[in-house]
Parts: C-alpha cells; sequence; structure tokens
C-alpha cells in the first residue's frame, strides 16, 4: 500500500492528529474543570458548569488513551524512553486523571457542601495539573532529555524529577494551561447564560492574552538561548529502527531551521498568535452574540492546534532528542515499528477513526443546549 518512509510520516501526521483532537476535545473539560472555582460562585452554578462537559468528558478521553496506545505501538523506543524519564511526571498525572471520573460521577450524590466543595478541588487538581505536566513535558523535550542507550539497548536516564522544573519548561507549562483554559471559556460561553458566561467571557479575555505573551516569549526562548539538534549524517528513511548510529550536533535557535527552509510555515504560529487574539476580541461580544459564541470556540480550537503542530514542525524529525549523547537521539525515522506493525495499524486507523470521529460529532449534536440553573434546579438527581 505505502512504503516504508510513507508510512513513518504517516505516523508522524497521525500521532499529531491525535495529540490536537486531544487538545481540542479533552483539553476543553479541562478548562472548564481549572475555570470551575471562578466562574461558578453558587452550587448551582457549579452543576452548570459541570454539566456542559458530563456527556462528554469520558468521550473525550479515548483522544488520549488512543494517541498513547498510537505512541507505543508506532514508537516503542519513544515510549519506553519517555516513561524512563518522565516516570514520576506521568504518574502524578495518572494519579491526577483518576480524580476526575470519581469528581464527575460523586459530587453530586450528596447533598453536603463540604463533600461537593472537596470533589470541586479535585475536580480542578484533576483538570489543572495534566496540562501543566505535558507543558513541562515538551519544554523539556524541545531542551532535550538527558538519556542514552547502552550496548543492548536498554534506556539509561541520568536526570531528576526537579530537573524538570526549569525555567523554560515553566513556561511552556504556563502555555499550555492558559491554552486549555481559553479553550474552557470559549466552550462555556456557548454552553452557559447569566452570570457564567459572562465571567468566563471576561477570563477567557485576560488568559488569552496571557497564551499570546507566553507562546511569544517562549519563541524568543527558542531563538536566542534554547539549543536545537540538527542531524548532520545520511538519514536512512527506509531503515529499521536503529537510533544510535547517527551523528547530531546542538545549535542555538536551530529548532527554526524547518520554519526558515520552508517560510509558509510561519503561518502556523502567527495562525495560533492571531487566533488567541481574535478570542480576546470575541470574548468581549459573544454574551450578547450567538454568532461571536460560534467564531470564538473556532478560533480557539485553532489556536490550540496551532500551538502544538508549531512544536512538532519545528522538532521534525526529532521526537525525542538527547542532551546527553545527541547520537542518540530518536528521530520520526530511526525509533519506528516494523513496516508490517505500521501497515497493520494504518488499517485500523482508517476505520475506526472516522467512526470516532462521527459518533462524536453526532453525540455533540445531539446533546447540544445551554444549560441554565433552572434546569439543574429540574433535574437536580439526574444531572452531575
Amino acid at each position: 500500500m505505502f512504503d516504508y518512509e510513507t508510512l513513518k510520516l504517516l505516523w508522524w501526521a497521525i500521532i499529531g492528529f491525535l495529540f490536537i483532537g486531544f487538545a481540542i476535545t479533552d483539553g476543553m473539560d479541562m478548562g472548564v474543570g481549572g475555570l470551575l472555582p471562578f466562574v461558578a460562585k453558587q452550587d448551582a452554578e457549579r452543576r452548570v458548569v459541570i454539566n456542559t462537559v458530563g456527556p462528554h468528558w469520558d468521550g473525550n478521553q479515548v483522544w488520549f488513551i488512543t494517541a498513547a496506545a498510537s505512541l507505543f505501538a508506532a514508537w516503542p523506543m519513544v515510549y519506553s524512553a519517555a516513561f524512563s524519564g518522565f516516570y514520576f511526571a506521568m504518574m502524578l498525572t495518572l494519579f491526577c486523571l483518576f480524580l476526575r471520573p470519581l469528581a464527575f460521577d460523586y459530587r453530586s450524590k450528596i447533598e453536603s457542601a463540604r463533600w461537593r466543595g472537596n470533589w470541586d478541588k479535585a475536580l480542578f487538581v484533576g483538570s489543572m495539573v495534566p496540562p501543566l505536566v505535558f507543558g513541562i513535558a515538551f519544554g523539556n523535550l524541545l531542551q532535550g532529555v538527558p538519556f542514552s542507550f547502552d550496548n543492548l539497548m536498554r534506556v539509561n536516564y541520568s536526570g531528576s524529577f526537579f530537573a524538570l522544573l526549569n525555567p523554560f519548561a515553566l513556561l511552556s507549562g504556563v502555555v499550555s494551561v492558559t491554552m486549555v483554559l481559553m479553550h474552557g471559556t470559549a466552550w462555556l460561553v456557548m454552553r452557559t447564560d447569566a452570570d457564567v458566561a459572562r465571567r468566563a467571557s471576561n477570563i477567557g479575555g485576560v488568559v488569552s492574552l496571557v497564551l499570546v505573551l507566553s507562546f511569544s516569549v517562549a519563541g524568543v526562548m527558542i531563538w536566542q538561548s534554547i539549543d536545537g539538534y540538527v542531524v548532520t549524517s545520511v538519514i536512512d528513511k527506509m531503515g529499521q529502527a536503529q537510533p544510535t548510529t547517527k551523528e547530531v550536533t546542538i545549535v542555538t535557535g536551530a529548532w527554526l531551521n524547518n520554519f526558515i527552509a520552508h517560510p509558509k510555515l510561519w503561518l502556523i504560529p502567527i495562525s495560533s498568535v492571531v487566533m488567541s487574539l481574535a478570542v480576546a476580541v470575541l470574548m468581549r461580544r459573544s454574551v450578547k452574540s450567538t454568532f461571536s459564541k460560534a467564531m470564538a470556540f473556532g478560533a480557539s480550537s485553532i489556536a490550540s492546534a496551532g500551538i502544538i503542530l508549531t512544536a512538532g514542525v519545528a522538532m521534525f524529525p526529532f521526537v525525542m532528542p538527547s542532551s546527553s549523547v545527541p547520537g542518540h537521539s530518536l528521530l520520526m525515522w530511526d525509533t519506528v515499528a516494523s513496516e508490517t506493525t505500521l501497515g497493520l495499524m494504518l488499517i485500523v486507523v482508517m476505520v475506526f477513526i472516522p467512526i470516532i470521529l462521527g459518533y462524536t460529532l453526532w453525540c455533540y449534536a445531539k446533546m447540544w443546549r445551554t444549560v441554565t440553573v433552572s434546569e439543574i434546579e429540574q433535574n437536580s438527581h439526574s444531572a452531575y
């Protein structure tokens, strides 16, 4: 069907697509969970906020599960190296993700202010820690991760958890958190009304500007002070997985090489900035205009996709650079599964992703409505 080189490119694009889908869908309800303490002042308003994502949050997590499974199957060495280097960060993320289904399902089972307040805190933590960790992880990927392989191709990681918390990585974490918060506000102004929508609109205008500022500062740092990686030897794009035989040099600003070589790619980060600014403008009028609400959500989705794609394009063809032994960095060309595995997986993806997309869109269309306080009060025993 496709040769090995094309399959490698396709799977780089597919995994990127899955992460973008995760950011737009699950990032939305994580943003809503993070906004819960700020946009809702009464219990009924908090239930309004939760019920805007109540029918969808578990389905949205399919994108994350699918992306992780694809990463494991298509790039097994990346999966093993990432879990070696980011083990504690990954476990922290998983434990926080455990809190979300519990908070959604148990929060409103008991009419106790203390009970519900504690689950609200759990939902906030479970919604904000994962995007923060993901942002910090991407920040460290752009700086290189201290790992290498021994003669038996076992991963040796020489870093520590606290070393991950460096200034650029924390800035990347701010980008990630403000991205999901912006997306969450855009969702809430579409699905709520009255005070909740007004507060979400006000917050959305602020976080979108913070996103533009932090994303721009991160770009300047990548240009001026962050070392990028460049392959200086010939790459066998049809070869089997063998990540230790190439030569790689480190050059400050090298992550911009792909944009310099192909100037049209600058449209990706530019669109992220423009769309984020558009959200800030649209939020000022979104409460009164249905069209502005839809435009704000669309702009937020494009901005989120552009931010993730910017990182992917900047690092291409690197997936996980090594700061310990640059020649052991993992590329999309030399860290993949076999040609047969990629081909069979592609068939599965071609069948099931359209089904998932169709079912997801059907669910959103079928359950679309504005969630109000009166609705929650009338359905207090069946709503979240």
